[in-house]
């Protein structure tokens, strides 16, 4: 299938407020944030008319923006609107969203005080991540090279566009190597999350998770642990070495793009989708298209 460049489609995005045809929608080659990573955003997907939890996604492009020191010039509420907009705009009803901020071209130096704040939201649409016949004997992973940073060098609980470099690196590593997507270890050598999904483990019909010290608490983890706990599962969220991935019988990753996806193999260590992926597969997909109530 012939590749569609992201610059050369139709439709619309919304940029700083009011909509701008899709082929129009640019910024200048020095613009802060393509420079100096200093840019935030968010991924959410449309179901049948409606954002799941789009008010949580805006939410934390706000705090991410803060945590980058910059200030987003629109309220959360505006935000919200113009995301269920734009879908309308392009005509979508079940479409991935992508809200951006970012650091303009009036200066281009380390300091950016003075550079205008730029939002953008563009909505394509956009299957599964990974395919029905990936998801239904679980996707093959190989572990990541790079580790995800500690909080003292890097803000880590910032949606930050400079924080998947890393994740490009590792996810081209792996597809080089006929792996799906890599695991990322964290600065302390604990598991910590693909390069775009939290993870989960089964072990004695118990699910195990990260502590998310270091890496986004995820929302679709969050919802996740959720419909868990309703059906009686329980949850325990902690460090996890490597070697304690011998003792569980399943895994599976979440995340917006990813849903619940189950995984049959991390590196040496491997995995059969059970009971639980696949009933907490199908639950979060029966959730977001309000087939399910949720938890």
């Amino acid at each position: 299938m012939a590749l569609v460049p992201f610059d050369d489609r139709d439709g619309w995005i919304w940029l700083d407020g009011q909509f701008v045809a899709w082929r129009e929608a640019k910024v200048h080659v020095l613009t802060h944030g393509l420079h100096y990573a200093s840019a935030v955003f968010e991924g959410e997907r449309m179901y049948g008319g409606e954002i799941y939890k789009l008010t949580e996604h805006t939410e934390r492009l706000f705090k991410s923006a803060e945590i980058l020191d910059f200030e987003i010039p629109f309220t959360v509420a505006e935000i919200d609107q113009a995301c269920k907009d734009t879908c309308a705009k392009n005509g979508l009803t079940d479409a991935y969203v992508r809200p951006i901020a970012w650091r303009g071209s009036e200066m281009i130096g380390v300091s950016a005080q003075d550079t205008r704040i730029h939002v953008a939201i563009a909505v394509w649409e956009w299957p599964s991540y990974f395919s029905p016949e990936e998801k239904a004997k679980g996707i093959r992973m190989c572990w990541a090279k790079y580790k995800r940073p500690s909080p003292e060098t890097e803000p880590v609980h910032a949606k930050a566009t400079g924080l998947y470099m890393i994740c490009t690196i590792s996810k081209h590593a792996a597809e080089k190597d006929g792996y799906t997507d890599a695991m990322m270890l964290d600065y302390r050598g604990y598991v910590a999350e693909s390069t775009g999904s939290n993870v989960f483990f089964v072990t004695d019909g118990v699910l195990h998770t990260p502590t998310p010290d270091c890496f986004l608490n995820g929302i679709t983890r969050q919802s996740v642990i959720a419909l868990a706990k309703a059906k009686g599962i329980e949850v325990v969220e902690r460090h996890i070495k490597p070697e304690e991935l011998a003792d569980f019988t399943e895994c599976f990753v979440v995340g917006t793009a990813a849903e619940v996806t189950p995984v049959s193999q991390i590196g040496e260590y491997n995995f059969t989708p059970g009971s639980i992926s696949l009933g907490l597969m199908d639950d979060y997909a029966k959730m977001v298209r309000r087939q399910l109530q949720p938890a």
